[in-house]
C-alpha cells in the first residue's frame, strides 16, 4: 500500500504505530501515533499520491528529517 510505504520508508526512525483502518461503506483512516492523520470519512475521498506522507511531513515539522538523509 502507497501511505504505508511513503510513512514507513521515510519516516520509520520516529513512527512507534502506523495503523490504517478499514471498514464498511469505504472507511479508511490513517492513525500515526495515536493521532488520526487522514480521514476518507472526514474529506469525503480517497488522499492523492504522497497526501498523507505531507500531512505527516507537516505535523513532525522541518526539525524531524526522512530517514537516510
Amino acid at each position: 500500500m502507497s501511505v504505508t510505504n511513503d510513512l514507513l520508508s521515510n519516516y520509520q526512525h520516529v513512527i512507534e504505530e502506523l495503523r490504517l483502518e478499514t471498514g464498511s461503506r469505504g472507511i479508511f483512516d490513517v492513525v500515526v501515533d495515536g493521532q488520526l492523520l487522514y480521514s476518507k470519512a472526514q474529506t469525503g475521498r480517497h488522499a492523492e499520491p504522497g497526501e498523507v506522507l505531507q500531512l505527516f511531513t507537516d505535523l513532525v515539522g522541518p526539525d524531524v528529517k526522512r530517514f537516510g538523509t
